[in-house]
C-alpha cells in the first residue's frame, strides 16, 4: 500500500543565481511552499507573549497544520 503524498506547494523560491557559473537564473529545488509558510507561522508565533508556554513539538505541528490550511485554501482559489 502507497502513502498518498502530501500537497506541499512545490518549490517556494524555483529561480536562484548560478554563482558557479555566473549566470542569471537556474531552476532550483530548495525548501517547499509547505515549509516556508510554516516557518513564517513559526515566526509569528514567536512573537506571542506566552511562546516559552508552548511545547516545541506541538508550535511545529501546529505551524505545519496551518501551512497545510493555506495550501488548500490558495488550490481553492486558483
Amino acid at each position: 500500500m502507497s502513502a498518498l503524498k502530501k500537497n506541499d506547494g512545490g518549490p517556494a523560491f524555483p529561480r536562484g543565481f548560478d554563482f558557479e557559473k555566473f549566470s542569471n537564473c537556474i531552476d532550483v529545488e530548495g525548501m517547499t511552499l509547505r515549509d516556508w509558510f510554516a516557518g513564517q507561522a513559526i515566526m509569528g508565533h514567536s512573537r506571542k507573549s506566552d511562546w516559552y508556554d508552548f511545547e516545541t513539538g506541538a508550535i511545529a505541528k501546529n505551524a505545519y497544520l496551518l501551512a497545510d490550511a493555506m495550501i488548500a485554501e490558495r488550490d481553492k482559489n486558483g
